[in-house]
């Protein structure tokens, strides 16, 4: 069984020589690094949310209301973190959440994410808005990591476009690459208030980062006069007019059902009704999240949605995003019933400062963490977690 807790010892050996980390141990040190390393618009975009960002901040504040009750002698060993999942077989409940237009960050950001998620053996969800497309990703992951056992992976994310041919014309292109999932993000049909990008007048693919999906989609290119290389102004122009549909409604989400065999996950559900229509809809899995809180500015935490979400979730497979920052994290949102947990932001904070290597070490640094205080808290296995090993804080 693999230990993700090798990786503290491997630290501890290296120290022995004088040898020290020379990227930070926690997601908050990865990101006071990476702001340092990016650019300011760039790094405003990634760490920025809706508004006053409150919503982020609840994110955050939500895990520090649940406590971890550790029990202790029980015998159990070395925790397992294998998760099984959509009839997969994962070594933990962790996958790589979609963010797009990475390449403001790295210009072989999707490749390099892809290289790492591969050597670590979860799952990487591709964003629509990428650099490369989503048959090079894919051709990246297979490479990485060859052969019939070769992990996890990746899951393609949709943002529904307004031309239903186009949104068509993804999906196929998404099964025919090998994509195990389709996550459709159902929360962003059109972008949010966000002051930060608005003060840099800063907005990533308004300047064709991200488009690539696009710029190299059949459909796509039939809409215009001229190709992307020739007039790239007015693709990233029909790109602005159709990103988003405002008209989407739970019976686009059936149609999809019967049209596609891939699982299909909707991503940015926080009410229990809502976890009921998915269900009725015939979908595979919901992921509970506010997008990380770059949506909606006073939204409730997405952590104090999860349970309402899996009691009304039958037996569909719920994942939760939003706020993941610490292994302690994600063992408080399985415990809550989720099955597998999103990271987002450090992954991306590690990419700016080492690329690939980066982030495997943020990957490497949550799942150590969650391997020990599984084991610590007095569990065999991830799947042994449950509501009554939590508390709400007094504080």
């Amino acid at each position: 069984m693999r230990r993700f807790a090798d990786f503290q010892g491997e630290i501890y050996r290296a120290g022995l020589s004088g040898s020290r980390p020379d990227l930070p141990m926690t997601a908050a040190g990865l990101e006071r690094a990476a702001r340092e390393a990016m650019a300011p618009e760039v790094y405003d975009y990634v760490a920025g949310s809706a508004g006053t960002e409150s919503t982020a901040a609840a994110n955050r504040g939500a895990f520090l209301r649940w406590e971890i009750v550790p029990r202790q002698l029980r015998g159990s060993g070395q925790p397992s973190l294998a998760t099984e999942l959509l009839g997969s077989n994962l070594p933990a409940p962790v996958l790589l959440a979609p963010i797009g237009a990475l390449s403001a960050i790295r210009p072989e950001a999707e490749l390099e994410v892809a290289r790492a998620a591969a050597a670590v053996g979860v799952p990487m969800i591709l964003s629509t808005l990428t650099n490369f497309s989503l048959e090079q990703v894919a051709a990246e992951l297979a490479s990485a990591h060859p052969g019939p056992g070769r992990g996890t992976g990746g899951w393609f994310q949709l943002y529904w476009p307004a031309d239903p041919e186009i949104a068509a014309s993804l999906v196929q292109r998404a099964q025919a690459a090998g994509y195990h999932a389709l996550v459709v993000t159902v929360d962003t049909w059109t972008l949010a208030w966000r002051p930060r990008d608005l003060a840099h007048g800063y907005l990533p693919f308004h300047r064709g980062t991200g488009m690539a999906n696009y710029f190299s989609d059949p459909v796509f290119r039939s809409r215009l006069k001229a190709p992307p290389e020739e007039d790239p102004g007015a693709a990233v122009a029909l790109w602005s007019s159709l990103f988003g549909n405002s008209s989407l409604t739970w019976t686009d989400l059936a149609r999809l059902r019967a049209e596609t065999a891939l699982p299909i996950l909707v991503k940015g559900i926080c009410h229990p009704d809502d976890a009921r229509q998915a269900l009725a809809a015939g979908l595979d899995g919901l992921i509970v999240s506010n997008h990380g809180g770059r949506q909606i500015d006073g939204a409730r935490a997405a952590l104090d949605c999860l349970s309402q979400v899996v009691a009304a979730s039958g037996d569909l497979p719920v994942l939760f995003d939003s706020g993941i920052r610490t292994g302690s994290d994600v063992v408080k949102a399985l415990a809550l019933g989720a099955r597998a947990v999103l990271l987002g932001r450090p992954y991306a904070f590690g990419l700016a400062l080492a690329g690939r290597r980066g982030v495997e070490h943020a990957l490497r640094c949550l799942l150590a963490e969650l391997e020990l205080a599984v084991g610590l808290s007095g569990h065999r296995s991830v799947a042994a977690l449950s509501p009554e090993d939590l508390a709400h804080s007094s504080s």
